[in-house]
């Protein structure tokens, strides 16, 4: 490892540990998170949901087949989930120092250095997760060449609005028009949206919809907590004593929420991988599903019009939620997951049957 630097990872609880350094060489702070996943990295680096945080991979092998090139599909990116890496820093395990796929156009490490983000290989990720596991998602730093910083806590802003698009934006000529808020959208959302027939208008998490011409209304993914969104919640309290339908995923799922009365809670550690199994409420019907997010809903607070959609079959928190009467539904897992299974694309079908009825869909 001579040609590599030596880093440090430092945990607020005092906690050190040493690695090599990949991409940027920068020193940088956030939240240390972990994703179990074994597949899916360069979607996982662009999922806006990770802003400000400090990804590790427990998955051992990482680099091995390299990073995509910026092909293009809608005007999207055809491998990625949006237009930069949104993560702080990438911790992993064992370093893939040659890569090879039939689409691969540069490796990793380029990859990191294109959007300075620094990464350090070499680490027990086992030992790490282990400590995150039992104390809880706490702050980290990379620390090279000595470089100090600052500890940052990302849950102190809104990081939202530092990743939602600032101005209108229209994918797709189809038949039904829906509305989509950017809150830190995976593009695999608006290309599932496309392929079913519809235009998608993008706004701004903040922008006020409630008095536009759309069929549908659908709420994006995004970083943080939610309740940092407050004008989006404001709008969507409007958009709730209308009936045209509305569907939202992970961020999306909590700000429906909050907007219909409920409440959110920090989880320890979040729910972050590619295997996370959930019951649709009600039947013996389990799904497995791709998460990334930090907050959830708390079900005892839900008002009596709404009752939960899904629930996670390893600690039973709220995967979703659906109106009793209104074409409203959401999911806390991620339906359009790209580099993840596929089990739960059906409720983008379910969004569009609820377009065409303008009731709810039944779930049996």
């Amino acid at each position: 490892m001579a040609n590599y630097k030596t880093v440090k990872l430092i945990l607020e609880d005092g906690t050190e540990f040493q690695g090599y350094s990949f991409g940027a060489q920068k020193s940088i702070s956030g939240e240390v998170v972990f994703n179990t996943a074994m597949t899916g990295y360069p979607e996982s680096l662009t999922d806006p949901s990770y802003k400000g945080q400090i990804l590790t991979l427990t998955y051992p092998l990482i680099g091995n087949y390299g990073v995509p090139g910026k092909e293009e599909d809608f005007n999207l990116s055809r491998f990625f989930e949006s237009y930069a890496l949104h993560i702080s820093g990438l911790i992993i395990s064992d370093y893939s120092f040659e890569y090879s796929h039939w689409n691969a156009k540069q490796s990793l490490s380029e990859w990191l250095q294109e959007y300075e983000v620094p990464g350090i290989f070499g680490i027990d990720t086992r030992a790490l997760t282990k400590i995150l596991r039992e104390k809880g998602t706490m702050l980290g730093k990379i620390i090279i060449d000595n470089q100090q910083v600052d500890w940052y806590d990302p849950a102190q802003e809104n990081l939202v609005a530092q990743v939602s698009i600032k101005e209108k934006k229209v994918f797709g000529t189809g038949k039904y028009k829906v509305t989509l808020i950017d809150c830190g959208a995976k593009y695999n959302i608006i290309r599932h949206l496309i392929q079913r027939d519809t235009t998608v208008t993008l706004v701004p998490w903040d922008y006020d919809f409630t008095n536009d011409d759309y069929d549908g209304l659908f709420i994006s993914n995004g970083p943080g907590d939610p309740v940092k969104c407050d004008k989006t919640v404001e709008h969507l309290s409007t958009a709730l004593k209308d009936k045209r339908p509305i569907m939202g995923i992970c961020l999306g799922n909590q700000l429906l929420a909050l907007a219909a009365g409920a409440k959110s809670y920090k989880l320890k550690y979040g729910h972050r991988s590619h295997n996370q199994p959930v019951l649709q409420n009600g039947t013996k019907k389990s799904f497995i599903t791709s998460q990334n997010h930090g907050y959830a809903i708390d079900n005892e607070t839900l008002p009596d019009d709404w009752e939960p959609l899904f629930i996670n079959l390893n600690d039973n928190t709220n995967e979703g939620m659906r109106h009793k009467s209104k074409p409203f539904l959401s999911s806390q897992f991620h339906p359009e997951a790209s580099g993840g299974p596929t089990d739960t694309e059906f409720l983008f079908d379910d969004f569009i049957q609820m377009l065409e009825r303008k009731e709810p869909v039944p779930f049996a």
